[in-house]
């Protein structure tokens, strides 16, 4: 077990920012901590580093209790938060090879994990560029190499892709499955469901400061009743055929609005072929049909009543 969390709790006065938190990552895994915004992810991860006292619970690093002067677990940490802390009087490859130094003494291994780090996140050609010049998913991009270029066993990432452009946010997630694929075990937290369900191995989802699901993306879809989701181009519909919809086998519910008819059912191999029969039955013309499978928001939106992205 590289991270134990146990019954965390942490007060600000009359909030209760985590309620007995639990969490378990294994060595190896992308580990996904999913959930709303002020749904307590960063305080975990500020209470893990020791960069937040707590009032209950414990906390295992490595195996080991994990407290403020625990300096051999944190050599072997990587963090990148969500707001960037690279210096700004340090050009790119100064700033990286200063983050590096906190760590490794020697000079010239210090130059090759910095050249290493500059490769790693493509930039070679901003090295003697000021922060202040990079565009957001370029300095995205520095603090990551910032948090990385030592080497860690285990990295943290806050909300790494937070306000970048499309092509930095691509060029992150392939670098964080890459140093997954290197053998760090990493944690992840986001509100961007997608990101978590291409990254993650297992992943928790938080609200209100505790864990409400865990298991592989898998795991928690089957958690839920909705099987499958069907969008489809309706034209003109009445409310009696749409109340006739939601009395057919497996349909959960029926919406429609702005000519899109959506329907939620349950799993099952002919929901789409029952629907389009009814719809032809009635002479009601359509356009074009979408089937979704459910995603995480799903899950979260059935279990707690509200969509991740509140």
């Amino acid at each position: 077990m590289i991270v134990k969390v146990d019954g965390l709790v942490k007060r600000y006065e009359k909030l209760v920012a985590l309620d007995y938190l639990d969490l378990e990552v294994e060595e190896g895994e992308i580990f996904g901590l999913l959930g709303p915004n002020g749904s307590g992810k960063t305080t975990a991860i500020n209470c893990i580093l020791s960069l937040l006292r707590y009032d209950k619970g414990t906390i295992e690093i490595f195996g080991k209790r994990m407290e403020p002067n625990a300096y051999q677990l944190k050599k072997d940490m990587g963090i990148i938060m969500q707001n960037v802390a690279v210096f700004d009087e340090l050009t790119v490859y100064e700033n990286i090879s200063y983050f590096c130094s906190l760590y490794i003494k020697d000079k010239n291994e210090v130059k090759r994990l910095t050249k290493e780090a500059i490769e790693f996140v493509s930039l070679e050609d901003y090295t003697k560029f000021y922060p202040k010049k990079l565009s957001g998913g370029l300095l995205r991009r520095l603090n990551i190499a910032c948090g990385i270029v030592h080497k860690p066993k285990l990295i943290i990432l806050d909300e790494p892709t937070v306000a970048v452009d499309p092509q930095s946010r691509n060029k992150i997630l392939e670098g964080i499955k890459k140093l997954n694929q290197e053998g760090a075990t990493i944690i992840y937290t986001s509100h961007y469901m997608e990101e978590v369900e291409q990254l993650c191995n297992n992943i928790a989802i938080i609200d209100k400061g505790r864990v409400i699901a865990k298991g592989t993306k898998e795991e928690l879809k089957n958690m839920i009743s909705i099987g499958e989701k069907i969008t489809i181009e309706v034209y003109r519909m009445e409310e009696k055929h749409l109340e006739e919809l939601e009395q057919l086998p497996n349909i959960y519910s029926v919406d429609y609005k702005d000519n899109r008819l959506e329907i939620k059912s349950g799993r099952g191999k002919n929901n789409l072929v029952t629907v389009l029969q009814f719809l032809s039955d009635k002479n009601i013309s359509f356009g074009r049909v979408l089937t979704e499978l459910p995603t995480l928001n799903d899950v979260f939106l059935e279990i707690t009543g509200k969509e991740l992205r509140d």
